[in-house]
């Protein structure tokens, strides 16, 4: 499994998926799965996923959600039970996530500290005109609550486990012979006829009570809760928003130049290819090759034709061996060493040995050590001058604004005026539907804390990110409780209404159906309500203006006369009557189309492999939940 795993994971393929994994997880909310602080809300196989993990998880999935899905999200993040649903998928997901991290550490692979530079290099989020800006990956990273250094980490943990994935995803492959056949069903289309039966038309035969009403009322209680609501008061302290005021002069700036020198100089990079031998299971015989790889690099032979041959590390090997540009620290010791003593560009290593394996490096450039000039940091240097002073006022402001808020309990607005400042407000709001200002675990727990509700005192102060505060007090509370039948009877009556409307239709339909079955016509029915037949040839699976039910139906349905008519209920409420009159099977099978469906059924069999996997290490894993 491992040799699989380690070849998918080279590929062109397994590296394109690897990159927008990672991708997705680091700029569609990359904060929420760094934090290792705070109760443990599971642990799987002694390793700890800690509660804020899981809260900073849980609230940018349910961001990304809302934002892909808008209103429809919020109508169902409503029901309580659709969110501990919700909850519990993201539980399981940094669950799996934490035993396929395992499992790669297990399997022993790793990512190069190479690799972790290139990665960053080339995503485009910290570029600017296509090329890596460092002022611009700093910031990125300020975003989204990362230091260069834990952003480091985090990539090297996420490129390790992916591996798995990525070598899942780009191994498993699909034949012809299938695609053929599930190409074929998809192009087939069905002749068929169908009549719409609208609800609306017997609306006067409905009657709905008393008991009805209070029957539908005590059988859907759950349906007219409310939930827990609260508006709130706050005041923030951002220190972005200080920096406007901030002033810095240039001799400032030229100090801080001077005193920083060793920051505005790049160090010696060098550009070096390799060639890999593995120790593999026969230590003796990888001597041996490698000295032969020497002795055809020394006699001549051009290195990047003996690397794409020879080398076992087929990531560099597919360019000649060129790793690109290094620096000191990027990379292993042993290879550092030996790489910074060669003196001459085209000058090649002995042998090197190291944990990978037997290594033969070569030289191809050198970029000297070069100093900044100070116009070109300038402006940069200006920027952290004020921030670093905006983060000095606001500490300031902060602990200024802890003391006022707990002196003077009862109100913000004392507080607000001292820092200079205004006192904001929300709307009631569930915790379920917090506006995006206080949309954050720790003022949500605060918010609907017993102290803040009960006591109407001010919070402490809520860090809420890097250097941006918040205190709020509760404004307006509504507990949660179930409406009164009088609150929400027209509702019920509505509701009935349409059902019934909707039972008596299908009710209808379903003679006409028994009428058709017996062979009688059913023209003078339907003409007494105004309906007919509608026709429709060469009706596809996918797309049309045919309402969807229709069409899931009729490919339900099969030619033989016993079994080609049914009645279908609709999404607005009306019935229909279909019938499948003819199958047509398509006898152009485009290659276009074949091989893509070739792709995406290995991509399904892929993605079953990695559950399964998943599934499996669940089998003999320790996972202990701590949270409902």
């Amino acid at each position: 499994m491992l040799e699989k795993i380690r070849e998918g994971s080279q590929g062109t393929w397994a590296i394109v998926i690897l990159g927008l994994v990672i991708l997705s997880f680091v700029f569609a909310g990359v904060g929420g799965y760094v934090s290792s602080s705070g109760n443990a809300a599971a642990s799987v196989n002694g390793s700890e996923i800690s509660q804020s993990t899981f809260d900073r998880a849980y609230q940018n999935e349910r961001a990304r959600m809302e934002a892909q899905y808008g209103e429809s999200f919020s109508i169902l993040a409503a029901d309580s039970s659709y969110l501990n649903q919700f909850r519990r998928s993201v539980l399981d997901r940094l669950i799996a996530d934490k035993l396929m991290e395992q499992a790669a550490e297990e399997l022993g692979l790793r990512v190069s500290d190479a690799q972790i530079r290139e990665r960053i290099a080339n995503m485009p989020e910290f570029q600017v005109g296509q090329s890596f800006d460092n002022e611009r990956f700093k910031a990125t990273l300020r975003q989204v609550g990362f230091q260069p250094s834990t952003f480091k980490d985090y990539l090297r943990s996420e490129m390790t486990r992916q591996q798995i994935v990525a070598a899942l995803l780009g191994s498993e492959f699909s034949l012809e012979s299938e695609a053929s056949k599930v190409l074929a069903l998809q192009l087939q289309t069905r002749d068929i006829q169908y009549v719409t039966v609208p609800s609306e038309d017997f609306v006067s035969s409905v009657v709905i009570t008393e008991q009805d009403i209070e029957v539908y009322y005590q059988q859907n209680l759950a349906q007219f809760d409310t939930q827990e609501k609260v508006s709130l008061e706050y005041i923030e302290l951002n220190a972005d928003d200080l920096m406007a005021d901030i002033e810095v002069t240039e001799q400032e700036i030229e100090d801080l130049y001077n005193n920083s020198s060793n920051d505005f100089q790049t160090d010696e990079q060098r550009r070096v290819s390799l060639i890999l031998i593995e120790f593999g299971e026969d230590e003796d015989a990888a001597r041996a090759k490698a000295n032969e790889t020497l002795a055809r690099v020394r006699s001549g032979e051009d290195f990047a034709d003996v690397a794409a041959e020879v080398s076992d590390d087929a990531f560099s090997a597919e360019n000649g061996g060129d790793l690109n540009y290094i620096a000191r620290g990027d990379m292993d010791p042993e290879f550092e060493e030996a790489a910074f003593e060669l003196e001459n560009v085209g000058d090649v290593t002995d042998i090197v040995e190291s944990e990978f394996g037997l290594q033969i490096i070569k030289l191809t450039e050198i970029k000297d050590q070069q100093v900044i000039a100070f116009d070109e940091v300038k402006d940069a240097l200006a920027e952290q001058i004020k921030r670093e002073k905006a983060v000095e006022e606001f500490f300031i402001l902060q602990n200024k604004a802890a003391e006022l808020a707990f002196e003077m309990p009862n109100g913000l607005q004392e507080v607000a005026e001292a820092l200079n400042t205004t006192v904001k407000t929300t709307e009631l709001f569930s915790e379920n539907t917090a506006p995006a200002a206080v949309s954050n675990p720790l003022v949500l727990n605060q918010a609907f804390s017993a102290e803040l509700i009960e006591d109407k005192v001010n919070s402490e102060v809520i860090s809420i990110g890097e250097n941006h505060a918040m205190i709020i007090r509760v404004k307006q509370h509504e507990p949660e409780r179930t409406k009164s039948l009088d609150e929400v009877k027209p509702v019920i009556i509505t509701q009935l209404s349409d059902e019934k409307e909707q039972d008596l239709a299908k009710a209808w339909a379903q003679t006409l159906l028994t009428e058709l079955n017996q062979g009688n016509d059913i023209s003078e029915q339907l003409s007494e309500k105004n309906l007919g037949w509608e026709l429709q040839s060469g009706v596809a699976r996918f797309g049309g203006e045919i309402p969807a039910a229709i069409v899931e139906k009729v490919f339900q349905l099969s030619p033989n006369s016993d079994a080609n008519k049914a009645v279908v209920e609709l999404a607005n409420g009306d019935v229909a009557l279909v019938q499948l009159n003819n199958v047509n099977q398509s006898d152009d099978m485009p290659a276009d189309q074949l091989a893509a469906m070739q792709q995406r059924l290995g991509q399904l069999q892929s993605q079953t492999e990695i559950a399964n996997l998943i599934e499996a290490l669940k089998v003999d894993a320790d996972i202990q939940v701590y949270i409902q």
